[in-house]
């Protein structure tokens, strides 16, 4: 099965804080993976070092078959383009209506077009998470779950091929929480997407994620599928679902 994500013997510190000891991983094409781990244990860190929004110190990240941790700022921005992350708390700007906040990517990173062409890009991408009637509102008439949605429409808008979700259920009610995680399923399945969900939400990994992996240490610890890990007796794997 093709790598899209391969990570080798990656380290990062900040001063004496050393947060990631030598991780290695794989995410391969159309695949989930659930990452777990407490707070404080590098698993935002991870995830922005994968489009060097963070450089990290040491080791391998091939994207694509492109080793990111070589590459020049131009070739980088490319990456950029067919990797989506979805921030925690959705990052939109509050000055900017929900359109405008969609068409904002756009604009930066694509060649110019019209604005039919721009709006049928808004419109398909609030479509997908089910809030186009939402195409004209601020950020502060949104409930949290709205804002969840549009900032992954906005991810979307690019048609990425991997997706980084960083807490993507965090501080919304159980009912919101399952509809995200139901809905970043429907995304795999209409944009084959291969993804990478950081969360502590253990019904957003059963939901969503082929496979678990437990951050520890800065190293992963464990892996496996929701049920093997619900089945071990590691008193650091059970802990998670208890």
């Amino acid at each position: 099965m093709k790598n899209v994500i391969e990570i080798q013997d990656l380290e990062k510190a900040f001063g004496s804080n050393v947060i990631l000891r030598g991780v290695n991983m794989k995410l391969h094409k159309g695949e989930n993976i659930a990452i777990l781990g407490k707070s404080g244990t590098g698993k935002s860190v991870l995830t922005k070092c994968i489009v060097r929004l963070i450089e990290c110190d040491s080791g391998k990240i091939n994207v694509f078959d492109n080793d990111i941790t070589e590459m020049e700022v131009d070739q980088i921005d490319e990456i950029r383009k067919r990797v989506g992350y979805l921030f925690q708390g959705g990052a939109l700007y509050d000055s900017m209506t929900v359109k405008e906040n969609l068409e904002f990517p756009v604009r930066r990173t694509q060649l110019p077009k019209n604005k039919s062409e721009v709006n049928d890009m808004v419109d398909e991408a609030l479509e997908s998470v089910g809030l186009l009637e939402a195409k004209h509102k601020m950020p502060a008439e949104l409930s949290g779950g709205m804002k969840k949605r549009i900032g992954l429409a906005r991810t979307l808008i690019l048609k990425p091929e991997i997706i980084l979700y960083d807490e993507p259920t965090t501080g919304l009610d159980p009912v919101t929480s399952g509809e995200i995680s139901e809905l970043i399923m429907r995304i795999r399945e209409k944009y084959n997407t291969s993804s990478l969900i950081i969360t502590h939400d253990m019904k957003c990994a059963e939901i969503t994620a082929d496979k678990l992996k437990l951050l520890k240490d800065g190293k992963f610890y464990a892996e496996g599928t929701f049920d093997e890990l619900r089945k071990s007796d590691d008193r650091e794997v059970a802990a998670y679902f208890n």
